[in-house]
């Protein structure tokens, strides 16, 4: 079937759909933005939404267009390895919270590069904001191919003007609305884009005859047995232990490092608060990645089953494809309208980070007298800024937008969770081992990734492409350097004389709550060697040929 057979014939209702939710975007910016009294306010919301609120805006902004349509692409070449790909994810959330979330929080720190900074010193710190400004351009670049794509099947519209005309629109409400707005339109938006994908999704199962349409996430059981007799090797294990391995490193700990889901701890009322929405988040997540699953199932089934062809370049568009099928057209404005509120929660979180990044972890510590006035232009200039390079690289965007994101996945648990991770349970992790592990592991991810040097790769094919083989490679080289030259140095009394050692041992116990310093706590240097163990036989396993295929 031809490209151009999906675009909207009469985009009246889309159209409709989309300015409505544009000028509700804007107004819950607007209005939720009043509250903001300081600069400091507006990265964090004054410290004061609610466990709800927040656990919706977590799933909000972690999902994404790449929910809607980026993964659903993907489950149309890839097939089932995507249901291990979300166990992944779902894990991560509780991660940040239990790991190094409370500890963050009881601190003060806002960002992940914030905590660096306290721990770290400010040399440590400019080299993990660099890698995260990059990790978030290139989370923000598959949202923004996303929000083009919508608007072109909408409007009929060049890719390009789709992509200006929706980045503009995006990068507006954004700034106006700061952390407050970001946070309150992001639970708008998950209870907005939970409803349109998977109510149209129970329509869609039900024409292609499944009965367990009214509860889309778990109830496609019924449509198995067609399913195999259609393709047959749909369930198979299509890959090798080490391509489901490195999912682990890549999409588990790599989601531990997101700065923009990290912000949303921060943002909590109090502790309580926190461990809250992660329980709410967990919650929306679940329900949302399982009704991806069966959107990208069905979208397989209607291909196999139709005698319908899909080009690979239409992958992203499945479930508006299926909704234009088998859906009237009223349904298929709201699901745009869904997807489009999908790619503004991401979007918004991403420039909110990169935002902060700029003002508060660079700017911030080479001017700190700054007035507050100031620090709010800086802040606005970085958020549009960082729209504008997202917008500048996706005029020429990879296959499918969920590529760019998981690779940025993977960079930020090279580059970040692991030095957050150390620095909180382990005292020995110095500024040398986290300078040194930060910018060898995250220079050697990008090289072994086939963008800059197609033939210097660990693994060929997608996993390249996602991160996998390079996380796998990189996660471990990462806990293996910080460990090994932490430990190293310390030994080093001319090196160790140089920074406020003492003080980093203090904070530690400080952040776990802990009213009188004791040396021996978390400072193990026993812990360490094992750590450095384990990930030096996952660095010579990482590079041996083999393993990724079955």
């Amino acid at each position: 079937m031809e490209q151009q057979k999906w675009v909207l014939e009469n985009p009246t209702l889309g159209i409709i759909f989309v300015a409505a939710s544009f000028v509700a975007f804007y107004f819950i910016g607007w209005y939720s933005a009043r509250a903001a009294k300081s600069s400091t306010d507006y990265w964090t919301a004054g410290r004061n939404i609610g466990a709800l609120a927040n656990g919706l805006g977590m799933a909000s902004s972690f999902m994404s267009l790449a929910t809607f349509m980026g993964v659903t692409a993907l489950i149309l070449k890839l097939k089932v390895p995507f249901v291990y790909m979300w166990i992944q994810f779902a894990l991560s959330i509780p991660l940040i919270t239990l790991w190094y979330g409370t500890p963050l929080r009881r601190m003060g720190a806002y960002t992940p590069a914030h905590f660096v900074r306290e721990r770290y010193g400010l040399s440590t710190s400019y080299v993990t904001v660099i890698f995260m400004i990059l990790v978030m351009l290139m989370y923000a670049l598959g949202q923004m191919i996303g929000v083009a794509k919508v608007f072109e099947m909408l409007f009929g519209i060049n890719y390009t003007v789709a992509l200006v005309c929706g980045g503009a629109l995006i990068v507006g409400y954004v700034a106006i609305g700061g952390m407050y707005g970001t946070s309150y339109n992001a639970a708008f938006q998950m209870v907005l884009m939970g409803i349109a994908f998977i109510v149209p999704l129970g329509a869609i199962m039900k024409a292609m005859g499944g009965t367990g349409w009214y509860f889309p996430p778990l109830l496609y059981a019924d449509m198995v047995p067609a399913m195999l007799e259609a393709v047959p090797d749909f369930f198979d294990m299509k890959f090798g232990f080490k391509w489901y391995f490195s999912l682990i490193p890549c999409f588990t700990i790599g989601a531990m490092g997101l700065p923009h889901l990290g912000m949303r701890i921060y943002t909590s009322k109090n502790l309580k608060s926190a461990r809250g929405a992660m329980v709410w988040f967990t919650f929306f997540c679940g329900i949302v990645f399982s009704a991806t699953y069966t959107m990208g199932f069905s979208g397989v089934f209607f291909q196999a089953t139709s005698g319908t062809t899909i080009i690979p370049s239409d992958y992203d568009k499945i479930t508006l494809i299926l909704n234009s099928v088998f859906n009237p057209p009223w349904v298929l404005a709201f699901v745009i309208a869904g997807a489009i509120a999908a790619g503004l929660s991401t979007i918004s979180a991403n420039l909110m980070a990169i935002g902060a990044l700029i003002s508060q972890d660079i700017i911030a510590t080479i001017k700190p007298d700054l007035s507050d006035k100031t620090m709010q232009v800086i802040g606005y200039s970085a958020i549009t800024g960082g729209g504008i390079v997202a917008i500048l690289i996706a005029l020429n965007p990879p296959t499918f937008l969920v590529v760019s994101i998981l690779w940025a996945f993977g960079l930020a648990g090279v580059t970040m969770a692991p030095l957050v991770i150390m620095g909180v349970w382990w005292k020995q992790a110095n500024r040398y081992g986290a300078s040194a592990s930060a910018l060898i592991s995250g220079l050697v991810y990008i090289a072994v990734s086939p963008y800059l040097f197609p033939d210097f790769t660990i693994a060929g094919g997608l996993q390249a492409k996602l991160g996998m083989s390079g996380a796998l490679l990189c996660v471990p080289l990462t806990f293996l350097i910080l460990t090994v030259v932490s430990m190293i140095t310390d030994k080093i009394p001319a090196l160790m004389a140089r920074i406020p050692h003492e003080e980093d041992k203090r904070l530690v116990d400080s952040i776990h709550g802990w009213q009188e310093y004791d040396e021996e706590r978390y400072n193990s240097t026993r812990a360490g060697i094992i750590v450095a163990a384990v990930s030096l036989f996952f660095v010579i396993w990482a590079v041996m040929p083999g393993g990724w295929t079955a």
